[in-house]
């Protein structure tokens, strides 16, 4: 079985759009739909013809095109069944801990809430393929806005578990500001401190940052990094849990600018 193609573009501001393709079946999804028209040339771009739509949440910039990309391709939706009212057009409602199949291959439904309360993040392990939304970002995470610190916190947990060469993909090109930050928190990380010049070199050159991996966010995202002494001592939380370091740094996140 040939691995799935997968095909990058910046859509709205700050949007990541993701096609996957498998050239077996034809098969053909969007990984949510910020903007139709964006989806559509992008499509034509590669001679692919959309057959689903992968929600993650339910927020306006992720869905946005769903009914007009349904209008005209009939795709199948699939998202959280715990936000389904909220997704246009949503044929089938999925929940953590369930699969369903894309293109022969295993998608793995894992519960993310904290940006919102329903958010949900796909894993497919035998491509080694993890599409967190807006729950994981390189070099940061969501902001909470519907859950909680500890909510976010379990989910984000989850996230660390998985093998490290999995190549992840999220919702927005906020790297090089989450770059600027975590080199506040974690100043003296080397692997930090390289990956951020890089991604500096990167935008300056209107480069995409994106997708990477779990092994190099378990390296260098401060927000996976809450047993570090730096962190910890950056914070003054030398005692406290996992769970209250990560609530830290995410509200120090929020203020920053």
């Amino acid at each position: 079985m040939p691995k799935l193609e997968l095909h990058h573009f910046i859509c709205r501001d700050d949007n990541y759009g993701v096609l996957v393709h498998d050239s077996a079946t034809g098969q053909t999804a969007t990984i949510d739909a910020p903007e139709a028209p964006a989806i559509e040339r992008e499509l034509e771009r590669k001679g692919w013809k959309l057959t689903h739509i992968l929600t993650t949440h339910h927020h306006i910039d992720h869905v946005e095109g769903n009914l007009a990309l349904k209008k005209k391709w009939g795709v199948t939706i699939i998202g959280p069944k715990a936000e389904a009212p909220q997704i246009p057009g949503i044929d089938k409602q999925v929940a953590g801990g369930e699969s369903y199949d894309f293109a022969g291959r295993e998608v793995k439904v894992i519960a993310t809430p904290g940006h919102t309360l329903g958010h949900i993040v796909l894993h497919l392990p035998e491509e080694k393929l993890l599409f967190a939304g807006d729950t994981l970002f390189a070099l940061g995470c969501g902001r909470v806005i519907e859950g909680t610190l500890a909510e976010m916190w379990t989910s984000l947990d989850k996230l660390r578990k998985l093998p490290r060469d999995t190549l992840f993909h999220c919702g927005h090109e906020y790297t090089e500001s989450n770059a600027r930050f975590a080199l506040t928190i974690e100043p003296g990380n080397d692997k930090l401190v390289k990956r951020a010049d890089k991604i500096k070199a990167q935008r300056a050159k209107k480069e995409m940052t994106l997708p990477g991996t779990i092994g190099e966010e378990l390296d260098t995202n401060v927000f996976l990094r809450p047993e570090s002494k730096e962190i910890r001592s950056v914070l003054a939380m030398s005692m406290a849990s996992n769970a209250d370091v990560f609530a830290e740094v995410r509200k120090r996140k929020d203020a920053f600018r």
